[in-house]
């Protein structure tokens, strides 16, 4: 929990309080109640953010102290250190009381959550970076309610005090005393630990049944259909924001059909600003795809006869999912999904593979290829 200590914003933070002895709060303060607004019921703590990145950095200072000693760094350096956070924000699923003898009630909660990634000084070197940023411990919650994620408003009424707080510290410095000497700090948000349904939700997009498949670029389902590999990342939090604006006043006056294509199914207001970049879940869906296919094709021998027909595939596909099934214990699917990408994306997989491989070369290559793989897991788990 957030520890009182003193600090300070230079220029101050706006419509932020300049209290800096505060703790848990209500997750509805700071809401702007007009009488005619949408009543929000949910139960909800949170913290105030710049209280809690003033904690969880005070709660670093040895490691801030140790970073840069060890880069030969003056110990009384002020500063600026440019801190980078990571921003989570997730539906917790059901929490309800499972043994109580009360009535059944689905509670859902959402957890809203940061991570320090890494802290640098001037020329980019880098005191601290966070060896395991997945794991719980480094991933300190800041905002809970009793929600369901998909109720729009009461997620947009809780979490906005928190949003303000944030955009305000995006153009102000934290001063805070660290090692007992007065540092300042700036601080760079990154908002990508949202899973797509949280994204379309809180980037005023479409739900997930939408035409418009992809939330880091413009295309259709047919579109993606028909172009299977090149695609690049061309939404964003800004471009969101002024489709929804053309949404809104429809300055062209053009028919509903025409003005959705026009914002490429941008249609509540974008609230949260997150960062566009391909999930951890679709890089195990695709790599898992590509092997897949590789185990598949080692089976066949094709590097020897490179000339295969339809049938030669099946075939080759049914003996694997046989062996698969046998040895893994792993039931074939129709389309590739996480559960199975992660299963198949194993040493195990790749020694039950090589015993239909003759040849101990690609085996070797095979097994090679799958280690190089999940030693370089990390970089997007």
């Amino acid at each position: 929990l957030p520890g009182y200590h003193p600090f300070e914003w230079k220029p101050p933070l706006k419509n932020v309080s300049s209290s800096t002895d505060v703790g848990i709060i209500d997750g509805l303060s700071g809401l702007n109640r007009s009488v005619d607004e949408y009543p929000v019921e949910a139960i909800s703590k949170r913290f105030r953010y710049d209280a809690a990145l003033v904690s969880t950095l005070k709660d670093m200072e040895e490691d801030i102290l140790e970073g840069l000693k060890s880069n030969n760094l003056e110990e009384y350096l002020s500063g600026p250190f440019t801190v980078v956070i990571k921003e989570s924000c997730d539906g917790m699923g059901d929490v309800s009381e499972k043994h109580g003898c009360g009535p059944a009630v689905p509670e859902k909660a959402v957890r809203f959550s940061f991570t320090v990634m890494t802290i640098s000084v001037s020329n980019n070197i880098r005191i601290f970076e966070e060896a395991k940023p997945n794991s719980e411990l480094c991933c300190k919650p800041i905002c809970l309610m009793l929600a369901d994620e998909s109720d729009h408003e009461t997620l947009t009424a809780i979490l906005s005090p928190l949003i303000a707080e944030r955009e305000a510290m995006k153009s102000s410095e934290l001063l805070l005393e660290i090692g007992g000497i007065l540092r300042n700090f700036k601080f760079v948000f990154r908002g990508t630990g949202y899973d797509e349904k949280l994204v379309r939700e809180v980037e005023g997009l479409e739900a997930s049944g939408s035409v418009y498949i992809c939330t880091l670029c413009d295309a259709t389902r047919l579109e993606a259909s028909q172009n299977l590999v090149f695609h690049s990342i061309t939404r964003s939090h800004t471009e969101n924001l002024q489709r929804y604006e053309t949404w809104r006043a429809n300055p062209y006056h053009e028919s509903c059909d025409e003005l959705r294509d026009r914002v490429k199914g941008v249609s509540a207001k974008p609230f949260i600003e997150t960062l566009p970049s391909i999930d951890a879940l679709h890089c195990d869906i695709g790599n898992a795809a590509e092997f897949y296919r590789i185990f598949q094709l080692e089976i066949g021998e094709v590097y020897r006869n490179p000339n295969v027909t339809k049938e030669d595939r099946k075939k080759w596909q049914s003996i694997l999912d046989k062996h698969l099934r046998k040895k893994m214990n792993l039931k074939p699917i129709m389309r590739m999904n996480g559960n199975f990408a992660r299963k198949l994306m194993a040493k195990e997989t790749v020694d039950a593979v090589c015993e239909l491989v003759q040849c101990e070369e690609r085996q070797e290559a095979l097994k090679e290829l799958m280690d190089l793989y999940l030693k370089m897991k990390p970089v997007w788990r």
